[in-house]
């Protein structure tokens, strides 16, 4: 029985094979500690770092790649953007659909002298403007997740940019759910700092990234850990330049070397073709679903890549557990967005969320459809 991955939105799976070739080649080629010297092995291994900077600054629509900083997953770009702006007396605003990894942090700060506000997520822009008028004042931090890891909801970042910019209010997006099918420009979208993890929708491994807009003053975001930046060691401060300032430690160049094929790879394809493709699984899931007896298919009208279910009278880890019985990946649970489950009005143990990428196809959704009725005609 082949194994049947429906569980994208976490990590995706498989990786496509110019990823897996660059690995290898970044772990047994001749490339020494980027930014550590100026011997050839060193200067080979920061030539491959900042073809990833370059790859992603042109990605997203950024004019400068040192201001590309690598981290080591999307939480840590999100802590580091987060923190690193904080102030005392500083106010946050976080939509309805935010993942732990900007909740968690915002509701840290607000016990040393911060305070945050939860605004109601909309796919509409005049919505979404209207909503977020209503809210923020000047000097505020909008804390925005593009699209949501459980249902189909993409904010629309140019209109809540540009509520942002009239109130000289920060704006923080995290792309990890849109990164790679759906366009992104950060000086069209007056995105302040950009976060993303490297290995969902860019399909490489094991590192995430931060994009500092060139029109915000580096020395505004505070490192999060500070020790060796390969230039100024004789200060007992990080330096002011990016991307040192915030890459305290050395990176690893296997996991960027991936990134970058990764992006290679969906611009190959193409991010409007991934995105058709992926959403097309999402609607012939939905359907599936909505047609067996006692299935609920949350927010049905706005499923993307990702959709969210409960078969009543199941929990959601059980349903998850036939699934992957009969060999199919599905996650289960809160997904670690409580927020967006509670909008959704899911039960206390969450639902269950298929997600799909680049490889799933017809028929493996058409072996889903097969394994749910089984499971649904258990409780007749």
């Amino acid at each position: 029985m082949s194994l049947i991955y429906f569980d994208n939105a976490a990590t995706s799976y498989p990786k496509p094979p110019a990823v897996l070739r660059t690995v290898g080649e970044a772990m047994r080629g001749e490339y020494g500690n980027p930014g550590r010297g100026g011997h050839r092995a060193t200067l080979a291994a920061a030539e491959r770092v900042y073809r990833c900077r370059a790859a992603l600054a042109e990605m997203f629509g950024c004019s400068r790649p040192e201001n590309v900083i690598f981290t080591a997953n999307d939480t840590y770009a999100l802590n580091l953007a987060i923190k690193g702006i904080a102030r005392r007396g500083g106010r946050y605003l976080i939509s309805s659909i935010e993942h732990n990894s900007v909740l968690r942090p915002v509701a840290s700060l607000a016990e040393r002298g911060c305070s945050y506000g939860i605004y109601r997520a909309c796919t509409e822009a005049s919505a979404a403007s209207a909503e977020l008028s209503g809210r923020l004042s000047r000097g505020d931090t909008v804390v925005c997740c593009h699209s949501s890891n459980i249902c189909g909801i993409t904010q629309p970042l140019g209109a809540i940019g540009s509520v942002c910019r009239s109130r000289a209010a920060r704006f923080i997006v995290d792309v990890a759910q849109s990164a790679g099918h759906i366009p992104i420009d950060m000086e069209r979208d007056g995105i302040d700092i950009l976060c993303s993890s490297g290995h969902k929708g860019l399909y490489g491994i094991g590192c995430g990234f931060l994009i500092v807009s060139p029109a915000l003053d580096s020395m505004a975001l505070r490192p999060l850990i500070e020790g060796g930046s390969g230039i100024a060691s004789a200060e007992l401060s990080m330096p002011e330049s990016l991307p040192e300032r915030l890459e305290a430690g050395t990176l690893c160049l296997p996991a960027i070397a991936s990134l970058e094929a990764g992006i290679r790879f969906v611009r190959e394809i193409g991010e409007e073709a991934i995105e058709t493709h992926i959403c097309g699984l999402g609607r012939r899931v939905r359907d599936m679903l909505l047609s067996l007896p006692g299935v609920r298919v949350y927010m049905p009208e706005r499923v993307g890549g990702v959709v969210l279910f409960n078969v009543m009278g199941r929990g959601s880890e059980e349903v998850a557990a036939e699934l992957d019985a009969r060999g199919i990946c599905v996650r289960a649970g809160l997904h670690c967005s409580p927020l967006a489950h509670k909008m959704l009005g899911t039960p206390e143990g969450g639902a269950v969320r298929a997600s799909f990428g680049i490889y799933n196809t017809a028929e493996q959704t058409d072996r889903f459809y097969r394994a749910m009725k089984e499971i649904t005609a258990q409780m007749k």
